[in-house]
């Protein structure tokens, strides 16, 4: 069973926050949703170079193996 693990979305929007669009995830993974959530306001301050009206940040939840900088290992077709 693989570890969860969370990292923050940077999303940017439209005027009136909607059509939202992903733009990058941060580099950082956090063990609990309120070590992601605390680090948001930091993240949207590294992540104002963007150009939308309007920055977004979410925590989204990553397996430990998908949030490593590990290439992905290529599947076997069988």
């Amino acid at each position: 069973m693989s570890s969860i693990l969370y990292v923050i979305a940077i999303m940017g929007c439209a005027d009136d926050s909607s059509q939202c669009r992903s733009a990058r995830i941060e580099p950082a993974t956090y063990t609990s949703i309120q070590s992601c959530q605390a680090a948001m306001p930091d993240a949207l301050v590294r992540n104002t170079d963007l150009s939308y009206p309007t920055i977004a940040a979410a925590c989204q939840q990553r397996s430990a193996r998908l949030a490593s900088n590990e290439p992905p290992q290529p599947s076997r077709g069988g």
